[in-house]
C-alpha cells in the first residue's frame, strides 16, 4: 500500500486552471481519471489526512503511485479529454455504466442503394439510422411486421437480395405484399427510397401526418368507387393504429427527449433511461454500476452517465432535450458539448411539473425496482445466503452463524411522533410475520440513542417474561409455541445478532440495554449509513467489509427494510394524528364519527379531496355535520399554506379563491386605486 505523501506534487506545482488528471499505480496502469475547474483545489483534496477520506477514495490514493494532469482551455475540452482517457485506459476506480446485456436496435441501412430494415445489437455503424434501443427483440420484430404491410421496404439480407435479383422472382414477402420487391424491379430505386423515408419518418414520431394522408387517400378511393384500394388502405390504417397502440403518448407536445433517473445506495447505482420520440416511449434501458468513487454526488453520476452514453453516438441519436433528476455541476459545459455533437441546441433540464415530472417519477420507480431486484436476487440462492451469514460470522467474530437477524430503526419528525421498527431475517430471508412496530413513550424529543435503548429493553423484557413462565424441568423449546394457538409466541426467539441503524452511540446504547437485562451473550452491531461501516461495542475502529461482500449486502438489505418499515409506520401515525387534530374542533363530531372518517378516507389528503356529499353518505353523518367537516379540513389546509382562512363551496368542498379575504396589511385585488384597503394590526 503506497503512502500518498510519497507522490504528492510539490506545493505550487499544480496549476489553478481547468484540466484533467489521472492517477496511476506502481505498474503504470491508470486507475482513476477525473476533471476539475481548478486542478490545484481538486488534487489537494486527495492528499489530506486519510481518515477524512471516503474508504473508496482511501483505497484509490493508497493504490496509486503517481498523479499527472493536463491543462485545457475550457470545460468542454476537459469533458472531451476525460472521456478519451476513460475510454483508452478503462480505469478501475471510475464509475462504468455498462449494461449487463446487449440491447437490440431497430436499424435502417441508409448507406445502401436499397436500404434494409433489420433488428441488430452491438456497436453503431456510420450511414445506418438507429431507433431504440428496446427491451426485447421480439417486440421490435412484431412492430416491424405490422409496419411492413404499410411500408413494404426491403428487410432481407444482402445474400437473399442478390439471389432473387439473379433468379428474377421475389421472395415470399414480395408475394404477400410485405416487400415492394426492388430485387426484381417492381419498384425503382427512387420509389423504394421514398418508402424507406416514410418508414423512417413514421418511426421518428411523424405519425399524425401520415395517418391523415392515408385517410384522405381512402376517402378519395371510395369516392372514385375504387373499393378494393380503399379497403386495403383501411387495413393499412388498422395496422398502423395497432402499432401505435403499443407505444402510448406520454408527452402531449410530441417532444423528443431522453429521461434519465438514478437510484443509488453507498455501493452501487442503478440507472434507467427512457427514450421518448414524438411523445411516445420508443425504448428503455437500464444499468447497474459500482460507485467506485465514494465522493461522487448524484450530479456527478448524472454527468458521467451523459458523457459515457452520448460520446460515441451520431448527432441524430442525441435528442433535443435530456431530462435528469439533478442538474450536474458542469451542465453548461455538457450542454455545449452535446450541442456540438448534435449540430443544434441541446437542453439539459430537471422537470418541475406536468407530464414530464410524472414521467420522471415513473423512470425513477423503474430505477429503484432495478436496484432492488439486483440486491435481492441473491436471496433466491441458498449458497449465496449461507455465504453471507458465514461472512458476517467471520467479520464480527461470532461463535456461530446468525441464522436470525433482528434490526431496529427509529423514525421521527423533529422529535414528534417518535416510532421504531423491528424487522427479522431468518436464514437470510425476510420473515414479515415477525416484524414489530413500537411507539416510543419514555423519550422526550429527538433522541435516537435513548429510543434504541427503550425499544430493546421492551422487546427483550418480553423475551424474559415468556422464559419466566417455564418450569425448571421444562424444555426451553417448549415455550416457543403457544399451546392454545399452536403458533410461535411474539417475542419468544432470541436473535443470533442484533443490528441497529447507526454508529457507536446507538451500538453502545443497545449493548447497555441488553447487559442490564442479563442478556450480554446476544451479539450487537450497528450499520452506519454514510460509509457503510459496521460498528461493534467497545471498539474504536469499525469493521470494514469488502464492497462486494455478500455479508455486507445482507446487512444493507436488513437495515434498509427496517428503515422502510419505520418510515411507513411514522407516516401513518402522523397522517392520522393530523386528521384527528383538524377534527377536534368540529361541533357534533364525537369519537365514533372520527373513527369512521379515519377508517373510510385513511389520510388527511383523501379527506381534503372529499366533497360534502361523499362525507354525508357515511353512516351517522348528516348534511350539516358533513359541511362542518369539509369546512374544517379545507380551512386548516389553506391556513397552513397561506396563513388565512378561506371560503368554501358547500356543494363540492372546493376553496373559493375569489372570496378569500386579503391578509392583514395587504390591499385586496379588487380594491379601487384610491382605496388603500383595510390594514389589520
Amino acid at each position: 500500500m503506497a503512502d500518498p505523501s510519497s507522490y504528492r506534487p510539490t506545493p505550487g506545482s499544480i496549476p489553478d486552471s481547468p484540466g484533467v488528471y489521472r492517477f496511476s499505480d506502481s505498474a503504470g496502469r491508470v486507475i482513476y481519471v477525473g476533471k476539475a475547474k481548478n486542478l490545484r483545489a481538486r488534487l489537494s483534496s486527495y492528499f489530506q489526512d486519510l481518515v477524512n477520506l471516503h474508504p473508496r477514495t482511501q483505497a484509490m490514493v493508497t493504490t496509486a503511485a503517481k498523479v499527472e494532469w493536463t491543462v485545457v482551455g475550457s470545460e468542454v475540452e476537459s469533458l472531451q479529454l476525460e472521456y478519451s482517457w476513460i475510454k483508452e485506459y478503462d480505469p478501475r476506480f471510475n464509475v462504468k455504466y455498462r449494461d449487463d446485456k446487449s440491447y437490440p436496435w431497430l436499424a435502417i441501412t441508409l448507406n445502401e442503394d436499397y436500404p434494409r430494415v433489420m433488428v441488430g445489437r452491438g456497436q453503431k455503424k456510420k450511414g445506418v439510422r438507429y431507433f431504440g434501443p428496446y427491451s426485447h427483440a421480439w417486440a421490435i420484430r412484431e412492430t416491424v411486421d405490422l409496419l411492413l404491410r404499410v411500408f413494404p421496404m426491403r428487410s432481407c439480407s444482402k445474400g437473399v437480395f442478390n439471389r432473387h435479383r439473379q433468379i428474377g422472382r421475389p421472395c415470399l414477402l414480395g408475394y404477400i405484399g410485405k416487400c415492394a420487391a426492388p430485387c426484381t424491379g417492381q419498384v425503382s430505386q427512387d420509389e423504394h427510397r421514398k418508402i424507406v423515408d416514410d418508414f423512417a419518418a413514421f418511426l421518428s414520431g411523424q405519425t399524425a401526418t401520415y395517418v391523415r394522408r392515408l385517410e384522405k387517400e381512402m376517402r378519395a378511393a371510395a369516392a372514385e368507387l375504387e373499393y378494393e384500394r380503399a379497403a386495403k388502405i383501411r387495413d393499412d390504417l388498422a395496422a398502423l393504429e395497432k402499432a401505435l397502440a403499443k407505444n402510448a403518448v406520454v408527452l402531449g407536445d410530441g417532444t423528443d427527449t431522453d429521461v434519465i433517473a438514478l437510484s443509488e445506495d453507498p455501493l452501487e447505482v442503478a440507472v434507467q433511461i427512457f427514450y421518448v420520440r414524438g411523445g411516445r416511449i420508443r425504448g428503455e434501458r437500464g444499468w447497474i454500476a459500482d460507485k467506485a468513487d465514494g465522493t461522487a454526488t448524484t450530479g456527478d453520476l448524472v454527468s458521467r452517465f451523459i458523457q459515457q452514453t452520448y460520446a460515441g453516438d451520431s448527432g441524430d441519436a442525441i435528442p433535443r432535450e435530456i431530462l435528469v433528476p439533478t442538474e450536474p455541476e458542469d451542465a453548461d459545459a455538457l450542454t455545449e458539448w452535446l450541442s456540438e455533437l448534435r449540430g443544434s441546441k441541446v437542453f439539459i433540464r430537471v422537470p418541475q411539473r406536468g407530464d414530464k415530472k410524472a414521467l420522471m417519477a415513473t423512470v425513477e420507480r423503474n430505477a429503484l425496482q432495478t436496484l432492488t431486484m439486483h440486491k435481492t436476487k441473491r436471496a433466491s440462492d441458498l449458497t449465496t445466503r449461507n455465504q453471507a451469514l458465514e461472512e458476517i460470522q467471520a467479520g464480527l467474530d461470532l461463535p456461530e452463524a446468525p441464522l436470525r437477524l433482528e434490526c431496529y430503526d427509529v423514525s421521527n419528525l423533529q422529535g414528534t411522533e417518535v416510532v421504531a421498527s423491528m424487522v427479522v431475517f431468518e436464514d437470510g430471508l425476510p420473515r414479515k410475520s415477525e416484524y414489530r412496530r413500537f411507539v416510543i413513550k419514555g423519550v422526550d424529543g429527538q433522541n435516537d440513542v435513548a429510543s434504541i435503548a427503550e425499544v430493546l429493553t421492551r422487546r427483550f423484557k418480553r423475551l424474559l417474561d415468556e422464559r419466566a413462565t417455564l418450569q425448571d424441568d421444562e424444555d426451553p423449546a417448549a415455550n416457543l409455541i403457544d399451546p392454545e394457538t399452536g403458533r410461535a409466541r411474539k417475542f419468544s426467539y432470541a436473535p443470533g445478532l442484533v443490528v441497529v441503524d447507526g454508529g457507536p452511540p446507538q451500538v453502545a446504547a443497545a449493548r447497555q440495554a441488553l447487559d442490564e437485562l442479563g442478556l450480554g451473550d446476544i451479539p450487537v452491531c450497528g450499520l452506519a449509513k454514510r460509509l457503510e461501516e459496521v460498528w461493534v461495542p467497545d471498539e474504536e475502529d469499525p469493521v470494514i467489509f469488502s464492497r462486494t461482500s455478500e455479508g455486507l449486502y445482507l446487512l444493507q438489505r436488513l437495515r434498509d427494510e427496517a428503515h422502510r418499515f419505520a418510515i411507513t409506520h411514522h407516516r401513518n401515525r402522523r397522517s392520522k394524528s393530523m386528521v384527528e387534530s383538524v377534527l377536534d374542533d368540529v361541533p357534533g363530531l364525537g369519537e365514533v364519527r372520527r373513527k369512521t372518517l379515519l377508517r373510510h378516507f385513511g389520510s388527511l389528503k383523501k379527506l381534503r379531496e372529499a366533497t360534502v356529499d361523499e362525507v354525508a353518505a357515511l353512516p351517522g353523518f348528516g348534511r350539516r355535520t358533513a359541511e362542518s367537516v369539509v369546512i374544517a379540513v379545507n380551512a386548516a389546509a389553506t391556513e397552513a399554506d397561506t396563513g388565512r382562512s378561506p371560503a368554501v363551496n358547500m356543494a363540492t368542498g372546493e376553496i373559493l379563491e375569489d372570496e378569500v379575504p386579503a391578509p392583514a396589511g395587504q390591499r385586496p385585488d379588487n380594491a379601487a386605486d384610491g382605496d388603500p384597503g383595510r390594514t389589520e394590526n
